[in-house]
């Protein structure tokens, strides 16, 4: 996984609460083995009408999102099924932050093990960002991991709360067992050890 330490990218809307993993990755799609593929489905039946042609009318499929890194939605975002893939498709899309005021508790987990960083902001705080994306074409966000702030070079200064553990995760990119294998040594030396007394 990279390391994750500091961004600036184009900000894409959803502004839809109770956003679930069937719509950030409907169900048809998650026949593949591998991780990656997915953003090519991400959001699918919002971005595409039932003949496959591109919905204009909803946000992120407009001109001006293109190549956005920093997705910001509403309340309960990413609640519903427990499916991996919706971090999956975020990251392959693109997306490496996502911004809402509360996630489902599985998604949320989930994003730190894929290496995205979602960050939960007050309801008033969102709402502002919506506004600043709406009303500045390629509006751009910087998320400043290491010192746990957001800021978009016209005033705003935002800070927000991490658990300690995960943003070191994210800062030196590892998931699960890239921090077991951090110990790759003593392991070894354990399993030497174990093979010698059998």
């Amino acid at each position: 996984m990279e390391s994750f330490k500091t961004l600036t990218g184009i900000v894409a809307p959803v502004d839809r609460v109770n956003v679930d993993t069937d719509a950030i990755i409907p169900k048809q799609f998650l026949k593949r083995i591998e991780r990656s593929g997915f953003g090519q489905f991400l959001f699918y039946e919002w971005r595409f009408d039932e003949a496959g042609n591109v919905n204009p009318e909803f946000e992120p499929n407009k001109p001006r999102y293109e190549g956005a890194s920093v997705l910001i939605s509403r309340a309960n975002f990413g609640c519903g099924s427990s499916r991996e893939h919706a971090p999956w498709a975020i990251l392959d899309y693109g997306f490496k932050v996502v911004i809402a005021p509360s996630f489902a508790d599985i998604f949320y987990n989930n994003c730190f093990k894929n290496g995205i960083l979602p960050i939960q902001l007050s309801e008033e705080q969102v709402e502002e960002l919506f506004q600043r994306t709406a009303a500045n074409q390629g509006y751009q966000l910087t998320i400043d991991l290491e010192n746990k702030t957001i800021s978009d070079g016209q005033g705003l200064q935002i800070s927000f709360e991490l658990d300690e553990h995960r943003r070191q995760f994210l800062l030196l990119g590892l998931d699960d067992i890239g921090l077991t294998l951090q110990h790759e040594d003593k392991i070894a030396a354990y399993e030497a050890k174990r093979a010698a007394r059998a």
